[in-house]
């Protein structure tokens, strides 16, 4: 499978300059089997990676442009009256789809937001009392400005906590941006891509990063780390055992995208800062990456 991750990456880097490491972190969610979270500033290429990524995978895309107005039912979708049947129906909303965009999460309501939190944990959407599964396998990747605060709302504790990480593009460097001007000739969109694996390679894959060795004094390590997170002074909230899980799937993820059946430490400290920091709530406003940064200087390598 290593021509399949190298063709998915080059895809994404031909709408995405110059950002492998955050193509690299969104790719070890989607074979880890979680969610990402983007968190940057506007116009930095965070729905053109998400969009990318979605038209690379040959499966259903659905997009969802969250505003305050958007209800639980637009999410999951609802029971309509059709008056030929004399019955109930199940309309699906955009929610039923193997790549779900929810765009600027952070402007939907606490209520909406909420209707995520099952289908992101459990794969299903009960709606009435009755449950569907949604098509497998199911990916969302959500993008939010952490610095705009007019008109948002923002994620729940329980909501964060369901994405296996967060990260940010960053401004790009001045060669980067040189380069992206001089590809406004060749007019490459993220709806011009096309699909390079398919839905079935994207779960043999998640079967084989799931098969990646951790050894147990890794294993002890990543146990250190998120248990240092809830004894810390400076945390208020510290890492759940999701995130606990969450951190040795990306391990193992990350390890098999770099091309190995092991993982080892500097997978842990390169992946810590986006599996934990979000998942934190830190004391007196200190910055979760800071006081991460500090756990992991902390913590005995083995």
């Amino acid at each position: 499978m290593r021509e399949k991750i190298d063709a998915l990456t080059q895809n994404l880097s031909r709408t995405i300059v110059g950002k492998t490491e955050a193509i690299r972190l969104v790719l070890v969610a989607l074979f880890g089997g979680g969610h990402a979270l983007l968190e940057d500033v506007p116009g930095v290429g965070k729905t053109l990676l998400a969009k990318s990524l979605a038209r690379s995978v040959d499966g259903k895309f659905q997009r969802l442009q969250c505003t305050p107005d958007l209800l639980p039912t637009d999410v999951t979708g609802t029971n309509i009256w059709n008056p030929k049947s004399g019955e109930f129906s199940f309309l699906p909303g955009p929610i039923f789809a193997n790549v779900l965009l929810a765009d600027e999460i952070n402007r939907a309501t606490p209520r909406t937001q909420s209707a995520l939190l099952e289908v992101m944990e459990e794969h299903q959407v009960t709606v009435d009392g009755v449950s569907r599964p949604v098509p497998k396998p199911f990916f969302v990747i959500a993008t939010q400005n952490p610095i705009e605060y007019q008109g948002t709302f923002p994620l729940p504790e329980a909501q964060m906590d369901r994405f296996m990480l967060s990260l940010s593009l960053g401004y790009p460097s001045e060669a980067e941006e040189l380069q992206m001007l001089q590809n406004l000739a060749d007019n490459i969109k993220a709806d011009d891509l096309q699909a390079c694996i398919t839905l079935d390679e994207v779960t043999q894959l998640r079967q084989l990063c799931a098969q990646v060795r951790v050894e147990p004094t890794l294993q002890q390590y990543i146990l250190d780390l998120v248990r240092a997170t809830r004894q810390d002074e400076e945390i208020s909230l510290g890492v759940s055992p999701r995130g606990t899980v969450a951190l040795q799937k990306a391990t193992q993820a990350l390890a098999f995208i770099l091309g190995r059946e092991y993982a080892i430490p500097d997978d842990v400290k390169f992946l810590v800062p986006h599996v934990l920091g979000h998942r934190l709530i830190t004391r007196g406003g200190r910055s979760s990456r800071t006081v991460v940064e500090r756990l992991l200087r902390s913590q005995p390598i083995p």
